[in-house]
């Protein structure tokens, strides 16, 4: 191939749209940096360049609703103090996959051991304390609550599960307690039963009272002050971490430690670990963890 015709493909080849530029709203290289960036800082989730698909997808929406001609147009809204898009934006690029009694060897754990210590431990007090962190639209928290609530007397212990994700759409979700039937099929059916009401329709389910008024859902970015002092007995925080760098990831579980009581738990997904991360705890399988 002669000089002149690689010189004149390279050309053309420069001058043609990469896929992403060819779709409906273009986004840079400089714009997915921007939106990266914006993440990390208000939310600690790192993007990777793997993630820009799925960023393009979520965000086309957002910039579809709202009128605007790019990606470019976007990154300048959500710099613009006073905007109110940073909410819009947040939600869109957290992921919310969740479902009831998710890696149940967790919540078997909660009732085989932690449940009876902390009945043995807070017998004076009375007093359960456990944290959903990055509780999505509920599940987490409402499969705790079913556990407890057949473990413990509620009607005399002091039971409180907090429920807090950064996401304020699966939160609402989350306090109403309403799910497609489908949603429970991982529940078993004494379970169902007993904690949930099905509608007439029979196409979605309720969750009953006394599993919901456990449960307390806020609004809360793991990165910023927390306004809880605790202690908490249990911590769940899983599939939270992967989107986080190990700093991130670091600060995070010593905040953890700090305010779980001494030999608390603390449960993380099944891709992620503390090794290497923190020697505040020490690991007993299956992605669960006791504050040393």
């Amino acid at each position: 191939m002669s000089h002149d015709l690689i010189q004149n493909t390279m050309q053309e080849l420069k001058g043609r749209s990469t896929p992403t530029e060819s779709r409906e709203f273009p986004m840079t290289d400089a714009d997915f940096q921007r939106l990266s960036q914006l993440a990390h800082n208000y939310t600690g989730i790192v993007l990777g360049a793997h993630k820009r698909d799925m960023v393009y997808g979520r965000l086309a929406r957002r910039i579809r609703a709202l009128g605007l001609r790019d990606f470019n147009a976007y990154c300048d809204l959500l710099d613009t103090p006073g905007s109110g898009e940073l909410s819009g934006f947040i939600n869109s690029i957290t992921t919310n996959l969740t479902s009831f009694f998710r890696e149940r060897h967790h919540f078997d754990f909660l009732r085989d051991r932690a449940l009876p210590e902390v009945k043995q431990r807070n017998a004076h007090s009375k007093k359960l304390r456990i944290w959903s962190a990055g509780c999505s639209t509920g599940e987490e928290p409402y499969s705790l609550s079913i556990t407890v609530n057949e473990v413990m007397d509620t009607q005399r212990w002091d039971c409180k599960i907090l429920a807090t994700d950064l996401d304020s759409n699966v939160l609402s979700h989350g306090s109403n307690g309403v799910y497609d039937i489908q949603r429970i099929e991982t529940v078993d059916m004494a379970q169902r039963q007993r904690w949930f009401f099905k509608d007439a329709s029979g196409e979605t389910v309720k969750v009953k009272p006394a599993i919901q008024k456990t449960i307390s859902f806020k609004r809360l970015n793991l990165i910023e002050d927390w306004p809880m002092k605790g202690p908490f007995d249990i911590i769940f925080c899983r599939n939270v971490v992967i989107y986080f760098n190990k700093d991130t990831q670091r600060q995070l579980f010593d905040r953890f430690a700090d305010i779980l009581v001494d030999g608390g738990y603390l449960c993380i997904g099944h891709s992620e670990t503390l090794n290497r991360v923190t020697d505040r705890f020490k690991a007993l399988g299956h992605t669960i963890y006791q504050k040393i």
